[in-house]
């Protein structure tokens, strides 16, 4: 059942969270976090979504591996979501990070995305994963 809090987002019909610390925190310890850090007037950051994140393929991922997307709207330049930025060496979006479950460090994906970028970083096991399994 979504939560209250998430939106559609696309046509693909990917749900998504608006990005916290806190809400990254929980997600990390139930399962994979993607972690989308955009803006509204970032060109890349919305052909990315186009092709690469709101797809049917993508959608279907994320539902099979219960993948939570959060989204962390820079549009408004957020001092928190900069401070996030700045923890990766970045001064901008976007910046897309998938986080295995329990992991505290996260896969950083390119800037100009695939779906397959995001299927190869969300089907590769963290090692703590592979000693459980």
């Amino acid at each position: 059942m979504p939560r209250p809090e998430q939106a559609r987002a696309g046509d693909g019909g990917i749900q998504s969270e608006p990005y916290t610390e806190a809400l990254l925190r929980a997600a990390k310890a139930e399962g994979p976090v993607f972690v989308n850090f955009t803006a509204d007037w970032c060109i890349t950051c919305k052909v990315n979504e186009v092709v690469a994140i709101d797809t049917e393929g993508t959608t279907d991922l994320f539902e099979a591996l219960g993948v939570r997307y959060l989204k962390a709207d820079w549009t408004l330049e957020d001092p928190k979501i900069t401070a996030a930025l700045a923890r990766f060496g970045r001064v901008g979006v976007p910046l897309y990070l998938v986080y295995h479950r329990g992991s505290e460090t996260p896969l950083i994906l390119p800037q100009i995305l695939t779906g397959e970028m995001i299927r190869q970083a969300l089907q590769t096991r963290a090692p703590a994963e592979i000693n459980d399994a």
